[in-house]
């Protein structure tokens, strides 16, 4: 079996589509429709029922798509051993960040790491808390930082980041001056609010379910700087980590802790349990536990 038509397969699924497959893949939808041709013809059955312009998948694709990640997560650890064979003095490690702040924190991780192996290429792939979560899961990431707790039977974790969240409000707003608010008290209030597949998301509108109220969402980024401009804009108000608003000295804005305590952002470095885990992956976690010193 061809493993590129096994690694195109298992993205056109992840992506939900072989426009932003070839997108990510970067190859034409041409190739990739060819490609899953071959293996539906390899494999004697089709793999995809199509339905307009979406598609779902068959028994057998459904199968090949769950055994396809063991192959290509097996195949990666292989080429990782490997090329462990030459140290450290050659080689890559991918570390997942979330856009919200990660980087703030894990800066000085960086510059300590190259110092100590220039020769490593470090290549930061950013995306939400919970799909980095999954990568690091499905053996696409050795590494990531992630928002804690995650499971404990499947992680190891190290925490180095634990965070309120605040209100961000333009100026002048009815909570101005005061030193804390409840998520009862910003409930009514229009909310400038991360994607979908974020932690925060999930725990936030879980804050809003246990008042039973709905939440009102005035627009969306992963981005912390654009969700500050929207507030700005006078579009709501946002609910930021406390390492972000401490950058906003400069900015109009009221800035009021949230006291809630189970809406707290807490960062951490996560790995696989009982999984290899390349020499530089394990420089990367020394490093950090130095740099950092570990929660209590």
């Amino acid at each position: 079996m061809d493993i590129r038509a096994l690694r195109y397969f298992t993205e056109v699924v992840r992506q939900q589509s072989f426009t932003r497959a070839a997108e990510k893949l970067f190859v034409t939808q041409p190739t990739i429709s060819k490609m899953m041709k071959q293996l539906e013809d390899e494999l004697g059955m089709p793999l995809f029922i199509r339905e307009g312009r979406g598609f779902r998948l068959t028994d057998a694709g459904q199968v090949t798509f769950e055994r396809g990640q063991d192959v290509l997560s097996a195949m990666t650890r292989m080429k990782t051993e490997l090329s462990d064979l030459v140290s450290l003095e050659r080689g890559e490690l991918m570390v997942g960040l979330p856009p919200m702040s990660g980087g703030a924190f894990l800066a000085p991780v960086v510059s300590a790491f190259r110092e100590r192996y220039p020769n490593i290429e470090l290549k930061v792939v950013e995306d939400g808390a919970v799909a980095i979560e999954n990568s690091v899961r499905s053996g696409q990431l050795e590494i990531g930082a992630a928002v804690l707790p995650v499971d404990s039977q499947v992680f190891e974790q190290f925490g180095f980041a634990r965070d309120p969240l605040c209100v961000v409000a333009p100026a002048g707003s009815p909570w101005q001056g005061r030193e804390s608010v409840r998520l009862a008290d910003v409930a009514d209030w229009p909310i400038v609010f991360f994607p979908e597949d974020f932690t925060l998301s999930r725990r936030i509108r879980d804050g809003f379910a246990r008042l039973g109220q709905p939440m009102r969402i005035a627009g969306r980024s992963a981005h912390w700087d654009f969700i500050v401009a929207m507030v700005n804009a006078k579009l709501g108000i946002a609910l930021l980590p406390q390492s972000v608003t401490d950058r906003l000295e400069s900015w109009p804005f009221d800035v009021i802790r949230l006291d809630e305590e189970q809406i707290v952002w807490n960062l951490g470095l996560i790995w696989q349990k009982d999984v290899y885990l390349s020499h530089a992956a394990r420089a990367w976690i020394q490093v950090t536990q130095e740099i950092l010193g570990k929660l209590p």
